[in-house]
Order: C-alpha cells, then structure tokens, then sequence
C-alpha cells in the first residue's frame, strides 16, 4: 500500500437516520412515520429488520461485497439541535466548549510538521471547512478543477507570468519582517505552489468512469483526479446538502442521497480501475439526525445519526447498536446516540492517517474495528 488517503464526505443539514437504514417492520417507525416513511415495499433489505433507503443500490452494491460499514447510532453527549453548532462539534471534536482547531487540520500538522507539503489536502467546494483549520495547515479550496489556479484568465502569456513573479517576489520579500507578515507571506506563497501543482492534475487523469452530471459527482471526480496525479494529496473534503428536510423530507432526501450514492461508486469505480482503491477510504458523516416523529411533510431537527466508512480496507457490516425507538427509551423525542464519534475519529486518525488521536479528540476512545489490519 502507498500513503493511505481518506476522502471526507459532509452530508449538510442533518441526514434523516430513520429514512437512510429504515427499520422498516418496527412498529414505533411506523407510528411515528404516518406521513414520511419508507414503505417495506420499497427497501433494500439488509437483515436485522433494516433496509437501505431505496436510491442506495450503488452503496448495497459496495455493501454486499463487504466494503461498507454502517456506523450506528453516532453522535455525542448533550446533543445541539442547531446545524451550525453541530457541525462545529463535528468539526472541531470539541462538544462541551467552541472549538479553534479543525480534527483534520491538526492531522495535517502531525503528518508534515514542517509545513512542507503545500497539498496536504484538498477542498472541493467554496469557503475552507473548519474541520480542515489548523495554524500552518496547509490545505487548498478548489471550486473547479478544470479552470484552477491564479490569473488564468490571462492563458499562458508573458502577462501572467510576469504577475505570478510579481506575488512571489512580494511574498518573499516580506518573510522576515515580523510573525505576521511571515504567516501571511508563507500563505500566500503555499497557495502560489499549491496553485502550480493542482492545476497539473488534470491533464495527468485518464479513465473511462463516468460520472454523473452534479456538484457532488464532479467533487469525487475531482477527488480521484488529485489522488491519481500523485501529488502528495492524503486528505480530500467535500459535502453536499442540504438535508435539512423539514418540508417535502421523502424527495428531498432521495435527490440528495441518488447524488451521493453515485459519486460514492463512481469514485470507487475509478479509484479501483487505478490499482489505488486499497489506498484510500471514504468516510460519510452528517452533524445530527431528524426526530423520531414526522411534521406531516418532512422531519425536524433531532440527535443520534448514522455514519458510513467505504473501502477495500473496510470491514464490511454493521457496528455499533441501532437506537431504540421505543418512546421511553428517546431523548426529547429523539433518538438517543450509543457511540460516540469520537471513537470513530479515534480509529480512522490512529489506524488509517497513522497520528496520534488523542491530542486532537482530548481523551481515549474505544476504536469500533471497522478498519481491516
């Protein structure tokens, strides 16, 4: 195996649990699901009494080979019910103060302590997620593969070369004069070499996997472009949403999961077509699940949540305990987490980037095993 690499998949706005691994016989889903439940009829059985929401062939595909793991139940001790404060615990690994640093942002900072690799990861998506955030981590944001990098609207002219030189020289020149100036400096001329050696990864690809035509698809295809060029690239980001279903829930969430269930494939398809698909894994999380009980139309903010770890290194099945559904056993209505996601942070840190996790989640955790040895 080569470096292992990991591509990180948000799934925004709180992905509904009950509606994604239906407990589809269960009669407490069906009480409380008059309006927004997945119908035994149209499940993707998956023993246990659980079905897979009915777009998710591509996944049961992968699954029945033994390539994915269903975490169960996940989330964290007195769950937030906000999206944005949610997300930040995710992010951060910090769920009882607000968080600075970013869990991926400080693995970054274990695996090249000298800063030196300038694409240590990979953002498809606008803004820099704060899981990615660390001081000195160097981590680029992407948009479009195909038209990155600085003033390429000027081609490859004298002119743009000239303005490149004009940055780097300025950059330089600055190093030295005070801790600031040195950040900002440093900065600018990692994104000016970050910028350079992305913008050669496209000409570098070649595959026959075609992918769909949406935001999401182009992300994992554009994810499968960096890792191929052998760039340095360890970590990829990206996230699709939003699944904040409180309206028109059963739709909305099966658009949503149709995109990323094919992407998912896709990628492993073509990482797979590459002789590189030991190398790499992909981990699918959302900040919280929806509550047990619909509003008529769609699901409302809610806890506990279902995550998913994909791969040929991955230890395929279900981990961890499906949450009650009975009323006395809910939180407020909602379902109550059984592990923690620190433990899945834990392992994939420890036994897949290979730093040490306990600096970044501030405690030992259980590792759940999802990963082969």
């Amino acid at each position: 195996m080569g470096d292992k690499k990991i591509v990180v998949v948000q799934l925004s706005g709180g992905n509904d649990y009950l509606n994604c691994i239906v407990p589809y016989n269960n009669p407490h889903y069906v009480d409380n699901r008059p309006n927004v439940r997945i119908t035994e009829d149209r499940v993707i059985p998956i023993g246990g009494g659980l079905g897979m929401n009915p777009v998710m062939q591509p996944i049961k595909e992968l699954y029945d080979e033994g390539k994915v793991a269903i975490i169960h139940g996940v989330g964290y001790p007195e769950p937030n019910r906000s999206h944005f404060r949610s997300m930040d615990i995710w992010h951060t690994a910090e769920p009882t103060k607000v968080g600075n640093e970013g869990w991926l942002g400080n693995a970054i900072n274990q695996m090249y302590p000298s800063h030196d690799n300038v694409v240590a990861a990979v953002n498809f998506g606008s803004g820099l997620p704060r899981a990615l955030v660390s001081p000195g981590a160097p981590v680029a944001s992407v948009t479009d593969l195909d038209s990155y990098g600085l003033m390429n609207h000027l081609g490859q002219s004298n002119q743009r070369n000239e303005a490149l030189q004009a940055f780097k020289d300025m950059y330089s020149q600055a190093i030295g004069s005070g801790p600031v100036m040195d950040y900002l400096s440093q900065t600018g001329l990692d994104a000016l070499r970050g910028a350079d050696i992305i913008s050669t990864v496209t000409s570098k690809y070649n595959s026959d996997v075609e992918y769909a035509h949406n935001s999401f698809a182009k992300a994992m295809k554009g994810a499968a472009q960096v890792f191929q060029a052998d760039i340095g690239t360890r970590i990829c980001y990206t996230q699709h949403g939003s699944f904040d279903a409180h309206t028109n829930g059963i739709a909305l969430q099966e658009g949503l999961l149709t995109d990323v269930c094919g992407g998912i494939y896709n990628f492993y398809e073509d990482m797979k077509q590459a002789n590189q698909s030991e190398d790499v894994i992909m981990f699918v999380f959302t900040e919280f699940g929806r509550r047990v009980r619909d509003n008529g139309n769609g699901t409302d903010h809610g806890s506990g949540g279902v995550a998913f770890v994909i791969g040929d290194s991955v230890k395929g099945g279900q981990y961890s305990d499906y949450p009650s559904l009975a009323p006395s056993d809910l939180l407020e209505g909602d379902l109550r987490f059984n592990l923690d996601f620190r433990s899945l942070y834990s392992e994939i840190l420890e036994d897949w980037l290979e730093v040490d996790a306990r600096p970044i989640v501030k405690n030992e955790y259980e590792k759940v095993g999802f990963l082969k040895n």
